[in-house]
């Protein structure tokens, strides 16, 4: 099967419309308006947000990861990756074009699962990107293993419309702080295995019991950052129509929100990793030391060299899975997308600090936006799951195409090798190997 990442001449020119768009006009909001991209906008702040965000609904480019019954272009996943590689150099860039996370995955679900009463309470402020939401599912005890969950959803009656109470203590539920409603994710059948025991409400965040204990920010993050909440769910009640599809297939709705998301973590990080080299590159061909500029030293060259590699290799592996999902379904693309999700972290991490070595002691002071790079590595190794535990379902997946050979001496033993050429073309030979008989 052929690959094509190719497309249509139009659509180039979106490119390039967003790439000046994101240089020239939404950059300068980082230090206008630093780590405020998710707190609820202020009249100085809106002056300048919303005709931003205007200019890109008139170019039909607001939410992008959407289809066209929810707003969107219906782009489709490779279109959303040459996208979202120019997003990725800025943070405010996700608030510009409504394509901020935890709110697009929040949305995708909301979607594919709400009700029509759930998306006209929740949906329609989420994609006009007036509020903001979280996504409640990680535990301080078990991390994101649902297995291990605590947090209980139990009905207070017998029926079917009876309402849940939910009690239990969430970690990392990121923006929080500042979110309309959580999306929570509650074991409600503990003697089942939690494929079919976990289920997923919707609990606005004025919701009586749902309290904040804690909001944790990560190295170097501003005060003002909404940050990573510890939220205590004490006997919170919520109606029956509170859940999110159907009950006990909560494991189902986060996976489906989970993949969509690794994958959108890896297209934005190829606009990050961009970002480092091009400062890395310029800072290489200005600096003069020891004699000559540090773009002429081979071990500054070797720096550029290996960085450039890494990222032309992500950016195929992501433009890949992204084509995998356009062409036969996200399931398809599973091992893809583990794949994208275990190499986000690792180039990442080895871009920004290169980035930051090549600029010295500067490259690690907050007048750079270098360190965020490799902390955006780090982080990304954690969010949606740890990349120890992609690699281990990763391997069990391709190992299933595999079967088991002598445990002695294997296939590629080459005694093995010539038994099997001789049963193919030993007919035709004197003697394997056919070695040429020197003169």
């Amino acid at each position: 099967m052929a690959w094509d990442f190719s497309t249509e001449p139009e659509f180039q020119q979106k490119l390039e419309w967003i790439r000046n768009f994101v240089r020239d006009e939404i950059e300068p909001l980082e230090v206008i308006f630093p780590s405020c991209e998710f707190l609820p906008l202020t009249d100085e702040r809106r002056r300048i947000v919303d005709p931003l965000k205007q200019k890109v609904r008139d170019q039909g480019l607001w939410a992008p990861h959407l289809g066209p019954e929810l707003g969107g272009q219906g782009f489709g996943a490779v279109k959303l990756t040459l996208i979202n590689e120019i997003l990725g150099r800025t943070t405010w860039s996700s608030i510009i074009f409504g394509t901020q996370a935890p709110d697009t995955g929040n949305a995708e679900i909301l979607a594919r699962f709400g009700t029509e009463e759930q998306k006209q309470r929740y949906l329609t402020g989420l994609l006009s990107g007036e509020i903001f939401s979280t996504f409640s599912m990680t535990e301080p005890q078990g991390g994101s293993d649902p297995r291990v969950f605590t947090t209980r959803a139990v009905r207070d009656g017998s029926g079917k419309d009876s309402d849940w109470v939910i009690n239990g203590r969430k970690y990392w539920s990121s923006n929080a702080s500042v979110a309309s409603f959580f999306i929570v994710v509650a074991i409600t059948d503990p003697d089942v295995p939690v494929h079919t025991g976990a289920s997923t409400f919707l609990v606005p965040a004025d919701t009586p019991g749902v309290r904040i204990e804690a909001t944790h920010h990560l190295v170097g993050s501003y005060s003002h950052d909404p940050g990573h909440s510890l939220v205590h769910y004490d006997n919170v009640r919520v109606p029956a129509s509170a859940m999110l599809g159907e009950e006990g297939h909560g494991f189902g709705v986060a996976q489906s929100r989970l993949a969509g998301g690794r994958l959108h973590h890896a297209m934005r990080s190829i606009g990050v990793a961009q970002r480092a080299i091009d400062a890395m590159a310029r800072r290489a061909k200005s600096r003069f030391t020891q004699g000559s500029l540090l773009a002429d030293k081979q071990l500054i060259q070797e720096m550029v060299a290996d960085s450039f590699v890494e990222l032309t290799q992500f950016r195929l592996m992501v433009l890949h899975a992204a084509w995998l999902v356009d062409t036969a379904g996200e399931r398809a693309a599973r091992e893809e997308i583990a794949a994208c999700k275990i190499a986000t972290a690792a180039v990442l991490k080895s871009i920004g600090l290169r980035a930051i070595q090549v600029h010295g002691g500067l490259g690690l002071t907050d007048q750079m936006p270098l360190t965020s790079v490799l902390m955006g590595g780090i982080t990304l190794g954690m969010a949606d799951g740890p990349t120890e535990a992609h690699k281990v379902n990763l391997a069990r997946q391709i190992l299933k195409g595999y079967e088991a050979e002598d445990p002695v001496w294997p296939s590629e033993f080459l005694p093995n090798r010539i038994e099997r050429a001789r049963e193919k073309y030993g007919h035709l030979v004197d003697r394997i190997p056919a070695l040429p008989v020197s003169p």
